[in-house]
């Protein structure tokens, strides 16, 4: 008997170990690099939302470069030699580790730094994550080669990987960074790559000692979908179905995150629930089966479409829930979608080359073209009703060109849209509301009973859904609201407020500022009084008399730093004779303040000095000592800036402030208790003296809102006089842990807010 023969008998379970834990080891290594190297370039990018986003966009296609090499690897390269390249390129990642920020990339452009962050992510961490990125098709296919009675259908360790990157990202937020910390995990990644390395040399030498002989050598059994060649109407499919689902995956993490932090914790739940999907579907039987999915899915979009066509915006949590429902629904559809239509496995590389290509459209749709495209965030309901299309018979129909099907599905799109928008121009004429809900949710609900009606015609459901989509973004609704502006940094919207009295700022979905533009007769004024958290009996402005009223005693003026710029509101407390800078990273923003609809800059301080970037370093690079007041109000939306309010930032305050200087931090927050992130922070700068005060005067009106600051000085006897103050409170310790740039806790300040 010859030895090929007894490959299949030799190949065993030794074998089948092995590559399940060095593909196991491989996704550990490739997902903890994630949130670990976004987390070390936040400081750099303002905190903001996006910088998640296109970390996501970079990270796919680097995953597709991985896997094209991978391909041309495997369909070019003779079996025997391919492990030798694989392991050069490997060693010659080393020279890239271990993984820190590149001294040369230290700050990027003002504006949208889109295409900075894309190339410090290739120049940092670029080879390193093709390196990994490469082994999950790689290891299969060599896999396949072994002889093993399961080489035929290896598409099973493709779960094995997931479940490896599925530890490592909930692992991260949860046990890597608050135990270990940057500094030292990025040695620790080091160390693993290095074990990754022999553990790939192992896999290495059992294929060339179990493996045929044949270059091409193929499994035995072959059973992964037929011999037949893949064709352009397989390919197409595989992109289109890997491409909703990583769009949707960007989409919704951005639209949770911006509001309550760009953080890994945030980022990385619904990554992990994305590669959940995969665990749990990309298998020969699926722990769910198909029609239970369908019916899940179905319900779950049309509640999370329901909830965006509403005007009034509902609470976080409802929101996350209803997003979190319909985006694990979709991409388990999806997933299992793309797994039945997989093909042979000599055929696999290939396909996972595929979905990777997918998976990089939709990445670079949801993190650079929709917020060129966008005034507003309208990829999160697109993308929700594009995922009708990822149900069975949708996207093989459209490619194999099913004619009379996708002839109807036309009809149901036109006759629908036809319908709906009558319906909503007739509601708007007669002044109806569908009993509060809005005209969106109104015809929203129509449409949705549509997209029941046609269950088993999955053409006309999408069909259904994209109108649904149309009608929610072209209609006032939760993500139509307003005249909007959008950047890197998030949207904006300038809008009136229901009384017709003031323009309103809104970042998201917090208020940012508002200027009285109306009299109780409706009669235009020109007001410049401070409105919302600002106004003249809130904390900041107690702060700046506070601050002001000691400098006068000594015949002085004094120096004001304001990090955050809104709508200007804060320009408006300056006088003759001081000095004021505001520190702005969103040229946008300052597009606004400038604005006719906000006169707050223009009559109060109309050669306003401007200094464009983040604040953590355009303020690094003032004189020490040269403020007597640094004012931080820097949320994007409800989100907040890590960075800024760790120990780094609050030594950085320190270091700027004069003797007898303050530095005041805005922190009213829906979603954090910042209050114990500070006052757990405070200790770890030695020197720094700290107290909370809130305002529990404001009437709620836009002329006046709560909120709630942190007070920081240098000597004890400057935070006197704000003791004295009855709305003072004393920083209060507890189990929240504080913040560093090195380790950051979320989920602590979150559970602590909910008690």
């Amino acid at each position: 008997m010859s030895e090929a023969s007894l490959a299949p008998q030799r190949a065993g379970a030794g074998t089948l170990l092995a590559f399940t834990a060095t593909t196991f080891l491989s996704a550990l290594l490739l997902f903890s690099v994630q949130p670990m190297f976004a987390k070390m370039v936040l400081p750099l990018l303002g905190g903001s939302p996006s910088v998640w986003a296109v970390a996501l966009c970079f990270f796919q296609g680097a995953l597709l470069i991985g896997y094209c090499y991978a391909h041309l690897l495997i369909a070019r390269v003779p079996i025997a030699t391919t492990g030798f390249v694989h392991l050069g390129l490997c060693a010659v990642a080393l020279l890239f580790l271990p993984i820190a920020l590149p001294a040369s990339w230290t700050e990027p452009p003002s504006g949208s730094p889109y295409l900075w962050q894309l190339g410090l992510f290739s120049i940092a961490i670029g080879l390193p994550f093709v390196a990994v990125a490469a082994n999950a098709p790689l290891l299969q296919a060599w896999f396949a080669r072994t002889g093993h009675v399961q080489g035929g259908d290896p598409y099973f360790l493709y779960a094995a990987s997931n479940l490896g990157s599925l530890i490592a990202l909930l692992g991260y937020p949860f046990v890597l960074e608050p135990m270990i910390g940057l500094k030292a995990l990025s040695s620790l990644w080091t160390f693993g790559f290095v074990a990754l390395i022999a553990a790939l040399a192992g896999c290495f030498y059992l294929v060339r000692h179990f493996g045929a002989p044949s270059a091409d050598a193929v499994a035995p059994t072959d059973d992964g979908g037929g011999v037949s060649p893949p064709g352009w109407a397989d390919r197409a499919q595989w992109v289109g179905l890997a491409l909703v689902p990583a769009a949707l995956l960007t989409a919704f993490t951005t639209h949770i995150a911006t509001d309550v932090a760009s953080a890994p914790l945030i980022w990385v739940i619904p990554l992990a629930l994305y590669l959940m999907t995969f665990v749990i579907v990309f298998r020969e039987r699926a722990w769910i089966p198909m029609p239970v999915l369908l019916v899940l899915h179905l319900v779950a979009v049309i509640v999370a479409l329901l909830q965006l066509a509403q005007t009034e915006h509902d609470k976080w949590m409802t929101t996350a829930a209803a997003g979190v429902a319909a985006f694990v629904t979709s991409a388990l559809v999806a997933h299992r979608t793309l797994y039945e239509a997989r093909p042979a496995a000599r055929f696999l590389t290939e396909f996972y080359l595929w979905m990777s290509f997918g998976g990089v459209l939709g990445g670079l749709f949801a993190a650079l073209l929709a917020p060129a495209l966008f005034s507003e965030v309208y990829e999160y309901p697109l993308l929700l009703a594009l995922t009708m299309a990822c149900r069975p018979g949708v996207v093989g129909r459209i490619a194999t060109a099913n004619l009379r099907e996708l002839v109807f599905s036309l009809l149901v799109l036109l006759g629908l849209a036809l319908a709906l928008t009558g319906i909503a121009m007739l509601a708007a004429q007669q002044g109806y509301n569908f009993s509060g809900w809005g005209v969106a949710a109104g015809t929203t609900l129509i449409g949705s009973i549509v997209m029941l009606a046609f269950w088993g015609y999955p053409m006309r459901q999408a069909a259904a859904a994209l109108v649904v989509c149309y009608m929610i973004v072209s209609l006032p609704s939760d993500v139509h609201r307003g005249q909007a502006q959008r950047s890197y940094f998030g949207v904006y919207r300038v809008m009136l407020s229901e009384d017709g009295k003031f323009n309103l700022l809104n970042h998201g979905t917090t208020l940012h500022g508002a200027q009285r533009i109306r009299d109780d007769q409706g009669n235009t004024v020109a007001d410049t009084t401070p409105g919302t958290y600002y106004h003249p009996t809130s904390p900041m402005a107690k702060s700046i008399e506070m601050i002001r009223a000691k400098l006068a005693a000594k015949g002085e003026k004094g120096r004001y730093g304001v990090v955050g710029l809104g709508a200007g509101s804060l320009s408006c407390y300056a006088q003759e004779g001081e000095t004021w800078r505001f520190f702005e990273i969103d040229p946008v923003v300052v597009g606004i303040a400038k604005s006719p609809q906000f006169t707050y800059v223009v009559n109060c301080q109309p050669n306003i000095d401007i200094v464009l970037g983040d604040a953590r370093l355009t303020l690094a690079k003032e004189k020490d000592e040269s403020f007597d007041l640094i004012i931080v109000d820097a949320f994007s939306s409800d989100a907040v800036p890590v960075h800024l309010m760790t120990k780094e930032a609050l030594e950085l305050y320190r270091a700027k402030l004069r003797p007898g200087g303050v530095a005041v931090l805005h922190i009213s927050n829906r979603y954090l208790d910042l209050d114990r992130v500070l006052a757990s922070t405070q200790p770890l700068v030695p020197g720094l003296e700290g107290l909370i005060l809130s305002d529990d005067t404001s009437d709620g009106s836009y002329g006046q809102t709560t909120s709630t600051v942190a007070v920081f000085a240098r000597e004890a006897e400057t935070l006197a006089p704000f003791k004295e103050l009855n709305t003072s409170i004393e920083f209060e310790p507890g189990k929240v842990k504080g913040w560093t740039d090195d380790s950051s806790d979320i989920l602590g300040p979150f559970l602590s807010k909910l008690k």
